[in-house]
């Protein structure tokens, strides 16, 4: 099927099926949107070093595309490991999560794994994709380029992640921009085959559902197989046999997951 009329046939039952959120309740500390600041060059003087707000915080992104704002997840020691660099995942959300609340996006997927987890071993950045659109690579690079400004982040080890919707912008983004990414783990989702080829030497990770009634599976199965053309060899893919539309919960739920992502590094 061809990828694009695949997505359009998907939106209607990605709308009322893939909102399904966490229990982690809103806070006020977390209400408020904490305007980004420039960081400082620490090969130059770590003494320059800017402390964060750890745990959950709201950012507005500068220069914005499309995408205004992004729940930023910092670990708790970041302010004490000031030459560390960390390692990033950019995590992309369905189509229930999409509007103006930061709130909708940390209490969904990988976000609420994060908010959850004061010591979680990743940056997260989860940005949230406006009201009525789709997530788009302009907007997102938008996003790509503001954090690698205003983090202690290490450039060689920066992840996509994304469920269902946010499946297909990760196909999408890393398909377009392989070189920015150590790795890519899309779910549920489905990705522009005709450009598996730039995908052949990236490491990813699919996950997918054999029974998901949303967005068929054949939409993993069909990039898994056009990069396995190409001669790929990194590209991995876990079908579970049920579990609906979300497989998404047992995916990032699975240590073994940020094991292998830890292990991805770029050139």
């Amino acid at each position: 099927m061809n990828y694009k009329l695949l997505l359009s046939a998907a939106v209607v039952l990605l709308i009322a099926a893939c909102s399904k959120t966490s229990t982690v309740e809103p806070s006020g500390k977390d209400s408020k949107v904490v305007p980004g600041v420039q960081a400082p060059d620490l090969t130059k003087d770590p003494a320059s070093f800017t402390p964060q707000q750890t745990g959950v915080t709201f950012r507005k992104v500068n220069n914005p595309k499309g995408i205004t704002g992004y729940v930023l997840q910092i670990p708790a020691t970041y302010n004490t490991e000031t030459t560390k660099r960390w390692p990033v995942i950019i995590f992309l959300h369905g189509v229930g999560e999409r509007g103006n609340d930061l709130n909708m996006v940390k209490r969904a997927g990988l976000a609420a794994i994060a908010a959850k987890n004061a010591n979680f071993p990743f940056i997260v950045i989860s940005p949230q994709c406006p009201l009525g659109t789709w997530w788009n690579v302009p907007s997102l690079n938008a996003v790509y380029d503001d954090i690698v400004k205003l983090y202690n982040i290490d450039p060689k080890k920066i992840y996509v992640t994304g469920l269902s919707m946010g499946g297909f912008g990760t196909w999408e983004w890393v398909a377009a921009y392989p070189s920015r990414f150590a790795a890519a783990v899309p779910i549920c989702g489905a990705g522009p085959v005709a450009k598996a080829c730039a995908l052949k030497t990236k490491p990813i990770w699919a996950f997918h559902n054999a029974d998901d009634p949303t967005v068929n599976v054949s939409g993993s199965r069909n990039m898994v197989n056009a990069i396995k053309a190409c001669g790929g060899q990194l590209v991995k893919y876990t079908e579970n046999p049920t579990g609906g539309h979300d497989a998404w919960t047992k995916a990032y739920n699975n240590p073994a997951l940020f094991t292998w992502l830890s292990a991805q590094r770029l050139p």
